[in-house]
């Protein structure tokens, strides 16, 4: 310790003096890497590094966020319907604040729109949520309440989450503040009055949650974690001073979901102890999920939650229960990742798949059967076609139907395309479930239409309905993909065609069918950008300039034909401009 007046050395001067020292003592066998100082004499600053405060980026509407959502999720109207208002009423009120400086002046109790999302395992709940994260844009963190209520209720656990939003965001902590919390589970942690010990477990999670849930700062060190005290050195080396980060917890989302499989019960005891009386009318529900739908906080808190934690979420959705015929269409829906992803499966071992809607229906019935809703798809399909998928790479079967045979008896199926034997007919199977899947398509976008044309600002054609149908069913990706590629591309195609312009001082358009067409070669992979320029080039350029210099036209159209068939375009276009007057243009530029 430094006597009163002394000069603190500086931490360079110190290194130098160290590294000097161990040098004429040991040569150059040691050497001093990096000087270890630690932060515990400096002074403590609370606050960040003066920074520019961002401002968050959102401009979408309730109606927009679930037009969004109907693309992927099944059914689950009313849910969808609550989820977009309350969680885009959220980040509009957030950027409300800011961009009027009304966060300078809070309301004085201010209520978060947390989400509980009551309904059945497989319903889509973890789904609908990450989607809407993505979609929005802003950090997201899952985690199992169980996680927490097994370390008792000290609550590092729940603070990790917002940690753990921090790495999400690329170490972004103004990013981090805007983030959604998922938890799952959260009927976990009900307190059982019957288990003293789990009550008091149970009971400590809610109240850890309780800050965090309103708005809190947490301090992103952690405690005895040797790398967050290694990086408080770095930071410390550099600085010379600590700096403490903290994430702010006020706009943060918490979004909690559980299966509450007896919660049903105490609505209806409820319901049941109300309704009796003279005059009285009871529900006769047969469906438990029915009563869920008449939920209230004194039904959350009869369960076994604490009443400030019930306040904390003032927001309730009940999903439903999935049917046979939901099923089928999560199968059916263009976008659902359960059939995307065993395409692509088998896609990586050069092999295209296509699948019967008849075989879908036999497996959306045998999913339903297992009653674990959606989730069971996936096993399902896996069932099915495992055999195929760990047989076929080692052979040259390059295409595969997956027709309801396959369902049904895989076994038999899959030694029939391996023998090679009905080649022929399994090949026609395979086209016709490809022109099928085209139909599908033509008809999703069809039903669409005004979602597509307002998102990606495209007049939904027969030619680019055409054109979405034979990118789908030629790739392996959701429609908004093909749509994402389509757009790519024909930015791409604009660009060579105004470069082609300038440079050769002419105007040269594309009908949409002619553009719908170079579209569907460069996905297919059939022409390249350089192809596209030497085309308009090495076909059209000469005749261009030959009708430009004849007759003064600038202007020129290619449509789907000429691109077909260049010669024969070129020729009826020449011949055309010389049997007009060419003084007549003249005359016309020249303004007689």
């Amino acid at each position: 310790m430094s006597k009163r007046g002394e000069k603190i050395p500086n931490p360079k001067n110190v290194e130098k003096e160290i590294s000097e020292f161990l040098s004429e003592k040991f040569g150059g066998r040691v050497k001093l890497i990096t000087p270890m100082v630690t932060p515990s004499e400096g002074p403590i600053d609370d606050a960040e590094e003066p920074a520019k405060k961002k401002k968050l980026d959102f401009s979408l509407k309730p109606e927009e966020l679930e037009v969004y959502l109907d693309q992927y999720v099944v059914k689950q109207s009313e849910a969808k319907a609550t989820l977009s208002t309350k969680i885009c009423t959220h980040f509009n009120r957030i950027k409300y604040a800011e961009s009027s400086g009304e966060q300078n002046r809070p309301i004085l109790g201010n209520i978060k729109n947390n989400v509980l999302m009551v309904g059945p395992t497989g319903v889509g709940k973890t789904y609908l949520i990450k989607l809407i994260a993505e979609k929005i844009g802003v950090p997201f963190v899952k985690a199992d309440a169980t996680k927490f209520s097994e370390t008792g209720y000290v609550g590092g656990d729940v603070e990790d989450l917002m940690r753990d939003l921090v790495r999400e965001a690329d170490d972004d902590v103004e990013l981090a503040q805007y983030g959604i919390v998922y938890i799952d589970e959260i009927d976990k942690i009900a307190s059982a009055s019957n288990l003293i010990g789990l009550d008091v477990s149970r009971t400590g999670v809610q109240r850890a949650l309780l800050k965090p849930m309103e708005e809190t700062d947490v301090d992103l060190k952690v405690p005895h974690d040797p790398i967050s005290m290694l990086e408080e050195i770095e930071r410390y080396r550099k600085t010379g001073k600590r700096k403490k980060r903290v994430v702010n917890t006020k706009n943060i989302l918490f979004i909690m979901s559980g299966a509450f499989n007896d919660l049903a019960k105490v609505v209806k005891k409820r319901i049941v102890d109300q309704g009796i009386g003279f005059g009285a009318s009871i529900k006769s529900n047969t469906n438990p999920m029915d009563y869920l739908k008449d939920v209230k906080p004194e039904d959350l808190i009869e369960f076994g939650f604490e009443t400030e934690f019930v306040g904390r979420l003032p927001v309730i959705t009940i999903f439903e229960e999935l049917s046979a015929d939901d099923l089928l269409a999560i199968l059916k829906n263009p976008n659902n990742p359960v059939i995307l992803s065993k395409k692509l499966d088998f896609k990586a071992y050069g092999i295209d798949v296509k699948f019967d809607v008849r075989a879908l229906k036999t497996i959306a019935h045998r999913a339903y059967s297992e009653g674990t809703g959606a989730r069971s798809l996936v096993s399902v399909v896996e069932k099915v076609l495992l055999k195929f998928e760990k047989r076929l790479p080692s052979t040259g079967v390059k295409r595969l139907a997956v027709t309801q045979d396959v369902v049904k008896d895989p076994e038999r199926v899959l030694e029939e395309v391996i023998s090679g034997k009905n080649d022929h007919k399994l090949e026609e199977t395979y086209q016709r479930l490809f022109e099928a899947e085209k139909d599908l398509i033509r008809e999703y976008v069809k039903e669409n239409e005004a979602m597509l044309t307002g998102r990606y600002d495209m007049i939904m054609s027969r030619s680019r309905i055409n054109l979405i149908s034979e990118i789908y069913a030629a790739s392996i990706c959701d429609v908004d993909g093909v749509m994402e590629k389509i757009r790519d591309t024909y930015d791409q195609l604009k660009e060579i065609q105004a470069y082609f312009c300038r440079s050769q001082g002419l105007n040269v358009s594309l009908k949409e069918d002619a553009m719908d067409t170079l579209i569907l070669e460069m996905n297919s992979l059939k022409l390249s950008p350089g192809d596209f320029y030497k085309k308009l080039a090495g076909d059209f350029q000469y005749a261009f300039k030959l009708v430009r210099d004849a007759t003064g036209q600038k202007d020129f159209v290619l449509t789907k034909e000429a691109l077909e068939n260049p010669e024969a375009f070129l020729d009826d276009m020449v011949r055309q401009s010389y049997s007009e007057d060419p003084v007549q243009d003249d005359d016309l530029v020249n303004g007689h």
